[in-house]
């Protein structure tokens, strides 16, 4: 028995996807279709028996509907106009039985389209419109009882006149063969999307027309007996034609086309395993090839993974190197910075670095070095049974401010990529509106901004492999959030544009203050829950748990939080030893840039050292940052005053013995001389 006479059973029928299946499987009901989603991916047909075979769309649906009846598929779009599928004799002289000779190939107007649907699906042709420069004009049409107005005459309403308008439908006019129509680039057939003309106007309600009035059509030997012509719309998003058409009308059916699932990935992964070079070490494998290329195209199209075996192919990537084909392709990045053995030199490295950059954090920098570490191996999720996609590592600083937790952020790019520039850094609290998530991701369709894109998606496009810092996380919005749940679980975001960012490559730095001090619902009272000299261990379980509640309890987030798994790392108060050094650093850079930018040499006496150490470190609690700013304000801000002052000149030696307080405030006792 072949396949074009077998029975409608699915024992003896290829293994479709499933979204051939539901139209198939409802002609009986349904006059058309708007098919929206992977539209243009690769499919993958199992004939019964057989083996997977790899076809595009419009052979997908002949493949389903020929052994239905169907003799053609009629094709149109605003570039080829009417053509046929398959281009064979038979199917272009049934086309032509259908819609008259000389048709094929031409690019009908709007009106012109109309009558070749209406042929199509059987139905009366309606009279030409009648225009008068401003409106277009169509006489009422009746089937004796029951009378329908257009929407161009009636304000944009249906207002059919009598209960139950097309109840009575004129008697179907069967065509010369059955045939399915599909529009492709069905969204591009108006101007400007949301703002028809008349004439598009007029096209699309008589499009619903013809779907309300429509009736299942039979041949001589179907089987069933009846089913309809359908009109296939393809379109981008399920909302791209006017809402109007396909709100409430049962004869238009929407039928989503979505992603690969994992096994139709599998199936197309044993296909194209064959195609990649051999690996570069034999031996045994852990992972099945195939197991591998599915697991690691997550979120991609058939054809993504047909583009990536040819990568592979023509960049001699073998078997073994499945993930770096699948990174290039992604990132479009063929240096994998991670694998270079000057990462693990700067980790190395950067172990003294960091610990003389941030005091008092030993705990902190240990536990964020572990993580890196862990990254640069390709470790970050080795426990999981399949490999993943998500970000290379992820880490949340909490703690009291100006302890360190930005420094290390800036700390990590470098000691990863050795460049201060491999940094991008979001301060959350400009994110607190509800609509900011536009600005990460860049704004939808139709709204200010929609061409410039989002400000993270584009800056990790350009530059994949970089430190991303989110500083302040509890103070974005929850829709800002539901981003970070995205890359978190995923690795990808897409944009407002519909492009697909991966974050595979990043590092995900988070900070956030909370489990310092917290706010009581009911008063607004704040108060600390959290000093400094506390044990480092109660303090550490103290901020978790305020992290934890705030998540789960405030935000009702559970699954982000989650998804930070045990990488919160804790960040301690400064004590007095600390804070003295960090004194002393801070001190001996304002020497350095005294020297470089004035030619001066800024010296001190011990008493002076002393008496600012006091002064600046008497309250660690605000960290280094409060160190600074009061060395600022007790050193930098009187000591611009007298060189200004005083005129001096580069090349002299200044001296600072002593510190007061002024009428103007901290004033400096100093002493300019020759150097």
């Amino acid at each position: 028995m072949t396949r074009d006479t077998a029975p409608r059973s699915g024992r003896f029928l290829p293994e479709f996807p499933a979204f051939v299946n539901e139209v198939a499987g409802t002609l009986a009901v349904h006059a058309q279709y708007v098919l929206h989603g992977n539209l243009r991916d690769q499919f993958l047909v199992t004939p019964p028996g057989g083996h997977p075979e790899i076809v595009t769309l419009l052979p997908l649906l002949w493949r389903a509907l020929r052994p239905l009846g169907f003799e053609a598929l009629i094709t149109y779009d605003q570039v080829d106009g009417v053509g046929v599928f398959p281009d064979e004799p038979a199917a272009r002289q049934a086309v032509e039985r259908v819609l008259g000779g000389g048709v094929v190939g031409r690019r009908p107007s709007l009106d012109r389209l109309r009558v070749h649907l209406a042929k199509a699906v059987g139905v009366p042709e309606q009279p030409p419109a009648e225009s008068d420069g401003s409106r277009t004009h169509r006489p009422a049409e009746s089937d004796g009882s029951r009378t329908f107005r257009p929407a161009a005459e009636s304000g944009g309403a249906h207002q059919p006149e009598g209960e139950g308008a097309w109840a009575r439908r004129p008697p179907a006019t069967r065509p010369a063969a059955r045939v399915a129509v599909v529009v492709d680039h069905a969204s591009r057939l108006t101007r400007v999307p949301g703002q028809l003309d008349p004439n598009e106007l007029g096209f699309f309600l008589y499009c619903q027309k013809l779907a309300l009035t429509a009736q299942p059509l039979s041949f001589d030997g179907d089987r069933p007996a009846e089913l309809h012509n359908p009109v296939l719309w393809l379109v981008e998003g399920e909302r791209d034609l006017p809402a109007w058409l396909t709100a409430g009308v049962e004869p238009v059916r929407t039928v989503a086309v979505g992603l690969p699932t994992l096994d139709n990935r599998l199936d197309m992964a044993r296909l194209l395993v064959p195609v990649f070079p051999p690996a570069a070490v034999d031996g045994p494998t852990r992972v099945d090839p195939a197991e591998e290329f599915a697991n690691r195209t997550d979120g991609l199209t058939l054809e993504s993974m047909l583009r990536i075996a040819r990568l592979a192919r023509d960049r001699g990537l073998g078997l073994d190197r499945i993930a770096d084909a699948t990174r290039v392709y992604k990132l479009g990045v063929d240096d994998n910075l991670w694998r270079r053995g000057s990462v693990r030199a700067q980790i190395t490295k950067g172990e003294a670095v960091i610990a003389t950059r941030i005091k008092g954090q030993e705990r902190a920098v240990a536990k964020t070095l572990d993580i890196l570490k862990r990254a640069a191996l390709g470790l970050s999720g080795a426990q999981a049974s399949t490999p993943g996609s998500r970000p290379r590592g992820v880490l949340f600083f909490a703690g009291p401010t100006g302890v360190g937790k930005t420094e290390l952020a800036k700390q990590v790019a470098e000691v990863l990529f050795g460049d201060a520039g491999a940094y991008l850094r979001f301060d959350m609290s400009e994110f607190a509106a509800e609509q900011a998530a536009d600005r990460l991701i860049g704004a939808p369709p139709g709204y200010v901004g929609f061409e410039a894109g989002g400000e993270l998606t584009g800056a990790v496009r350009r530059r994949p492999f970089q430190v991303v810092l989110f500083d302040e996380i509890e103070k974005a919005h929850p829709l800002v959030l539901d981003k970070f749940l995205q890359i978190l679980e995923d690795g990808r975001l897409t944009d407002g544009q519909g492009v697909t960012t991966h974050f595979s490559e990043c590092v995900l730095i988070f900070t956030s203050n909370l489990g310092i001090i917290v706010t009581d619902p009911e008063t607004g009272a704040r108060r600390r829950i959290v000093d400094p000299g506390m044990p480092y261990a109660r303090l550490e379980a103290t901020v978790k748990a305020a992290i934890r509640d705030h998540f789960t309890t405030r935000l009702a987030r559970p699954e982000l939080l989650n998804r930070f798994g045990d990488n919160i790392v804790v960040f301690d108060f400064i004590g007095p030893e600390t804070a003295a050094g960090i004194f002393a650093a801070q001190l001996d850079n304002i020497a350095a840039r005294v020297h470089s930018e004035l030619g001066l040499r800024l010296e001190f006496t011990d008493a002076a050292r002393a008496q600012l150490a006091a002064a600046c470190t008497a309250d660690p609690e605000n960290g280094g940052r409060g160190i600074g700013n009061l060395l600022e304000s007790n050193l930098v801000n009187p000591l611009a005053r007298v060189l200004f002052d005083q005129d001096v000149q580069p090349g002299a030696r200044v001296e600072v013995t002593g510190l007061r307080t002024g009428d103007r405030g901290p004033e400096l006792s100093a002493r300019v001389g020759a150097p």
